[in-house]
């Protein structure tokens, strides 16, 4: 059998990283950090093409590999954040590491994300708890960079305490904004905390938009979403308005560990974002 040497062997595979620099490195809060990455190649880089809700597998050379969210703007060609949580291996070299370090990237990855473009010309309300507000400030961000197209936006934002609250300076800007509308909650406030105090569910019953022009967006830990669910469903919200990401399953970011496997749906293929309507039926989803 002869080779025909004018074929391109394709070397290239979801399975191979590529090489990236971490360019800057902030402290958001005393666990967690937002890292600035960039391609090193420059035409990958320029391909390099998210949507809102979509992640990326990350490598830690000699350590191993871990899914994150996207927070950063998809209109941003140039480089892209991650939040990250010291919580595990992957992310705990993740923060020993400095400016100029190498690490590997693959993706984007998952197919589902938050559907901006249906969302244009309606109310958005976005509900996130804790670390959750790093998934849907793509989203956020999308939204303000278009912000002509859509009506009223609320955001709803619940954390354990002040000080772990993400992107404190941004979201106090947006506050002295006319652009959103912003809830905040803590379960444990301190002398210099002047919002609500509580659950993320104790501010749902604020929203008075109809349900036929509104999209919800949920992102949170897992505990939250049923009774998010229960006060949306309350409100009569639809089910197929109401968009929840479910990436805390996520491991491997290509649907071969199974880890995070619910019903007849992998959450790194075929998520991580899915409406209620999708998931509603499935018991291991929320």
């Amino acid at each position: 059998m002869v080779m025909d040497l004018n074929v391109k062997v394709k070397t290239e595979s979801i399975y191979v990283p590529d090489i990236a620099t971490i360019t800057d490195i902030k402290e958001l809060t005393a666990t967690e950090k937002q890292f600035i990455i960039k391609i090193d190649d420059e035409e990958k880089r320029k391909n390099f093409n998210f949507l809102p809700g979509q992640f990326v597998e990350l490598t830690a050379f000699g350590i191993g590999e871990a899914p994150f969210s996207i927070p950063s703007s998809p209109n941003n060609k140039d480089y892209f954040e991650l939040c990250v949580r010291n919580i595990g291996s992957v992310s705990a070299a993740l923060h020993r590491m400095k400016p100029g370090d190498k690490v590997g990237i693959k993706g984007p990855l998952g197919k589902g994300y938050f559907p901006f473009e249906k969302m244009m010309g309606n109310n958005v309300v976005i509900i996130a708890g804790g670390l959750g507000m790093a998934p849907v400030r793509s989203l956020l961000l999308q939204i303000l960079e278009d912000r002509k197209s859509y009506k009223d936006v609320t955001l709803i934002y619940g954390c354990v305490d002040p000080q772990n609250m993400l992107y404190k300076d941004e979201i106090e800007n947006l506050k002295k904004s006319n652009d959103i509308k912003v809830l905040l909650t803590v379960d444990r406030p301190d002398d210099s905390w002047n919002d609500a105090v509580g659950v993320c569910t104790n501010l749902i019953p604020q929203l008075k938009y109809k349900p036929e022009d509104t999209y919800l967006i949920v992102c949170g830990p897992p505990v939250m979403y049923k009774f998010v669910i229960i006060e949306l469903e309350e409100k009569e919200y639809k089910p197929e308005n109401i968009f929840l990401s479910l990436e805390r399953r996520m491991e491997c970011g290509v649907g071969k560990c199974n880890h995070c496997h619910i019903g007849n749906k992998l959450v790194c293929v075929d998520g991580p974002v899915f409406s209620l309507w999708e998931i509603k039926n499935l018991k291991e989803a929320i």
